[in-house]
């Protein structure tokens, strides 16, 4: 009984084990602990990392396993193929690859066909527009009458669109647009507007219609549009007749962006050009209020570099502003070859950035009335020569300057300029 007792008490009591050992087997406790646990600490990422490189391994076999599942039955059927017409004599091989080749043919070029009459019909199928015009001599106005739309396009995930009408009398910059329809494609407007117009300036006006479908809450998608021009031509307008035309496929409204007058004059012993803005007339509007606050930005170009840019003053709430201003740039007669000048139609914001409304570009690498303006001005020196120009697109004029680096021989470095 006294060893028992003795276990027990030694098992219960913890007086009865030395300090110095209790002291000790505590330290030597925690030493371990801390080793465990720094160990834990350092190889435990490591292991995650290894778990998940061998479940991304696995992934890959199972995927490049069903890969070579997929593919084997062809390839047996292939070699089975093959190793069967080494048994067929050698006339019968040569006519079912003939055979073979002529169905592929027939099937490659059906295909063909149908893709480029799908597109071409997904290209061209806009639909159709009904409308009617009729001039009232005693208001002096032409009578603009929207009746209707036939098999538009749907523009909507429903299969759907919401389609309404803009119109326009080119060049005036002036707007009626047509109610929204929802839902349909086949939609009856039914709507009159009026444009003040004398009868004798119908024959340089263009009607220009397009339609859109609305989107509460993005940008309309534009489903496309209708230009009418000889006016006068195209029907009789002292009684209303309908006239139906296909509506053109279009992304952006190609409605004009006005037209800007300026005047050229080269002194060749002085080495001067003189550029004046005179005015710009049917600008189009940028605000909100229907108006613009435009100004002329002209720059001088060589070799697709701009060395010297020069403006006007700014116009408040016009859309026909008058500038008489001059921009004088100093250019040597050896270097007027190789120059041109950039001419845009700015939109002044105060708050933000200001917008292009237009531009255009006059000089020897121009096209069209530009070019042929500057060989005006060169072939009567010292003479003012001024043309109305139409503004164009911004992306139009960027794609002509990087036309002209590519065409240009002679370097920034050849050209002296004062």
């Amino acid at each position: 009984m006294g060893f028992l007792e003795a276990a027990v008490k030694i098992s219960h009591t913890s007086p009865d084990i030395p300090a110095e050992v209790q002291l000790s087997m505590r330290e030597h406790f925690l030493r371990r602990t801390q080793h465990v646990t720094m160990k834990l600490f350092i190889f435990l990422p490591l292991l995650l990392s290894l778990c998940l490189f061998t479940h991304r391994l696995s992934l890959l076999q199972a995927e490049w396993f069903s890969g070579v599942l997929i593919f084997l039955p062809p390839l047996f059927c292939l070699c089975r193929h093959s190793s069967f017409k080494r048994h067929l004599p050698r006339q019968m091989q040569s006519i079912s690859l003939d055979l073979g080749n002529d169905y592929a043919d027939e099937d490659e070029q059906k295909t063909l066909d149908t893709d480029e009459s799908a597109k071409n019909s997904n290209a061209k199928n806009c639909g159709k527009i009904n409308f009617s015009l009729k001039y009232d001599y005693d208001n002096e106005a032409l009578l603009v009458n929207i009746l209707k739309a036939f098999d538009l396009p749907a523009k909507d995930l429903c299969g759907s669109s919401d389609p309404y009408v803009k119109i326009y009398l080119l060049p005036d910059r002036k707007k009626f647009q047509t109610r929204v329809h929802r839902k349909t494609l086949n939609p009856t407007f039914d709507e009159s507007f009026q444009f003040p117009v004398p009868y004798d300036e119908l024959a340089i006006r263009k009607l220009h219609m397009s339609v859109f479908d609305f989107d509460r809450f993005s940008r309309h998608d534009m489903i496309g549009e209708v230009v009418v021009d000889n006016l006068v031509e195209t029907s009789d307008l002292s009684r209303e007749t309908d006239i139906w035309r296909d509506i053109q496929y279009a992304t952006t409204e190609s409605v004009d962006l006005g037209e800007i007058m300026f005047s050229l004059c080269y002194l060749p012993t002085a080495g001067r050009l003189t550029l004046t803005v005179i005015k710009c007339r049917n600008l189009k509007a940028m605000d909100i209020t229907g108006y613009s606050d435009p100004y002329v930005k002209v720059s001088l170009v060589c070799d697709g570099r701009r060395l010297k840019k020069k403006k006007t003053t700014i116009k408040k709430n016009t859309l026909n502003p008058t500038y008489n201003e001059a921009i004088i740039f100093d250019i040597p007669p050896d270097s007027m070859d190789h120059v041109s000048l950039h001419i845009s139609v700015m939109d002044y914001d105060m708050v933000g950035h200001n917008e292009i409304i237009g531009v255009n570009r006059v000089g020897c690498s121009a096209e069209g009335l530009g070019k042929g303006h500057w060989n005006e001005m060169l072939a009567c020196p010292r003479k003012p020569i001024a043309h109305w120009h139409p503004l164009l697109e911004a992306k139009k004029s960027e794609k002509e300057v990087s036309s002209l680096q590519q065409v240009a021989v002679l370097t920034k470095s050849n050209v002296k300029f004062f």
